[in-house]
């Protein structure tokens, strides 16, 4: 069962006679949030995390504390919907309605694990999946030189069907403009693509029905293919895009001079992965396979040429960073087979991380050989991050992994894609693993969840692309509208 506004339970279409399997007050514990056996139930509190980190996502999504004084031994356990429902009834809060963090008390609980349905398929493996800010459009890209645009709300239909210029190895990274209205796709080369999303071609081969411009990253010393560039992301104001690239550097190009505004010799080996920590766009974080990850100030980067801090604590290179969009928190996977949380407010300087390296296996080669079992028990001697979540695997490719949605489930999950052909969700707070989506036949080197709907896409090198979602009968639901979202804004 899942409600996007619970005032909006009866237009969904799902029977409010549901409501009667749920007869308990509280959960007992024993399931998880899609009813089933728990895959790892934490032996734990929901508080284990000593972390600031921990209240906030407490405050964030869990119910009213009214809702919670049920009896004595209660307190720990999840207040079920029922209970929730009975509270707004009776305005236990005083308020009359649900806040934000009950709202996301009770959608955070229904996981998007029904399924999948297949949104498409091609003959190339899938690397990209975006959801739009609003969860109106979907964009993956492919192997194949081919990158897809769906209109979610219009039942999946091909909006863009973009061929991909000068195309080397892959689509390795796409970005959305803020206002949907254009895309930059990016593979092993210097040249940035742009491409109008909102013309009316639906098809659109670079240059021949549509123009594909060029942003143009390299200087007048590189060479056409000089390096590539592996990671690229919109500023949220829709003005800068900055990329990550193999020649160890951050870029940040100005769309409105049409220009490179910044470039920093940022670490030692390939910038795999950057994007803007906040929407001021003042902080970015940088992950590189010198396993570090950094913290860059652009309000003082001229006076000091050096990063605002370091982060260490991973043993290998990091493929992908996710900021909670707070300006102190992200997350980041790497190819030591785990995701690591942070707060930048524990972040060391550069001489004090160059002296105090990670044990690394140099002879280990992600691409084509497995995490030696020997080191999957090492740790950084000098780890600052605040959490570790294992279980999944991150081989020969670089995998992906997101904080949950803030509307819908208060960043309370973690998720993130698999080289076993698997999607893994683990519980923010306490480290367990709360979820496991299996379907693909391949690596999923990318997922996304819908910023307001129980809905993930996973694409898989297997070609597919595969949408989960949480239905309550395990039943293809109602198209989504975001008109629904809006009431609750």
């Amino acid at each position: 069962m899942f409600v996007t506004s619970i005032d909006d339970f009866d237009e969904m279409g799902y029977s409010l006679s549901r409501l009667t399997v749920e007869s308990d007050y509280f959960d007992d514990g024993s399931t998880n949030n899609n009813g089933v056996e728990s895959i790892d139930a934490p032996n734990k509190p929901f508080d284990c995390l000593d972390h600031e980190v921990a209240q906030l996502t407490k405050l964030r999504s869990a119910p009213n504390e009214r809702l919670r004084q049920v009896g004595p031994g209660r307190r720990g356990r999840p207040v079920s919907t029922v209970k929730m429902l009975e509270g707004r009834e009776g305005n236990y809060s005083g308020r009359g309605r649900f806040s934000s963090a009950d709202c996301c008390h009770v959608l955070g609980r229904y996981l998007p694990v029904n399924g999948p349905w297949l949104v498409d398929q091609m003959p190339s493996r899938a690397y990209v999946s975006q959801f739009s800010a609003d969860g109106s459009l979907f964009v993956a890209g492919f192997q194949g030189s081919h990158i897809r645009i769906y209109n979610v709300d219009k039942g999946w239909k091909v909006q863009k069907d973009i061929h991909a210029k000068s195309m080397r190895w892959t689509v390795t990274d796409t970005s959305l403009s803020p206002d949907q209205r254009h895309l930059v796709y990016a593979s092993m080369s210097p040249i940035v693509h742009i491409v109008n999303v909102g013309s009316a071609e639906t098809e659109s081969r670079a240059n021949i029905m549509e123009i594909h411009e060029g942003l143009d990253f390299s200087s007048a010393d590189d060479g056409v293919y000089s390096f590539g560039i592996f990671s690229i992301k919109f500023s949220t104001d829709g003005r800068e895009v900055v990329a990550g690239s193999s020649d160890e550097s951050i870029y940040v190009y100005d769309l409105e001079t049409n220009k490179l505004s910044l470039r920093l010799l940022a670490h030692t080996s390939d910038v795999n992965t950057v994007c803007f920590a906040d929407e001021s766009g003042h902080l970015i974080y940088s992950g590189s396979d010198d396993t570090l990850c950094k913290v860059w100030d652009r309000r003082c980067f001229k006076a000091s040429g050096k990063p605002a801090g370091v982060l260490t604590g991973h043993l290998e290179g990091i493929t992908f960073i996710d900021s909670k969009g707070d300006g102190r928190y992200f997350i980041s996977n790497s190819k030591d087979q785990s995701i690591k949380l942070w707060d930048i407010r524990k972040m060391s300087s550069s001489a004090t991380a160059a002296r105090n390296p990670g044990p690394r296996y140099h002879e280990w080669d992600y691409r084509w050989m497995d995490y030696p079992p020997q080191a999957k028990d090492m740790k950084h001697p000098s780890d600052l991050s605040v959490s570790t979540y294992k279980g999944h695997s991150v081989l020969r490719t670089l995998i992906r992994s997101y904080f949950s949605p803030a509307y819908s489930t208060g960043q309370k999950y973690i998720y993130t894609g698999s080289h076993n052909s698997c999607v893994y969700i683990y519980d923010l707070v306490s480290g367990a693993q709360v979820g496991k989506l299996e379907h693909h036949r391949s690596a999923v080197r990318d997922c996304s969840w819908h910023p307001y709907y129980p809905m993930l896409i996973s694409s898989s090198w297997d070609g597919e692309v595969a949408r989960w979602e949480f239905t309550g009968n395990g039943e293809s639901p109602p198209p989504f509208t975001r008109e629904r979202a809006r009431r609750r804004q």
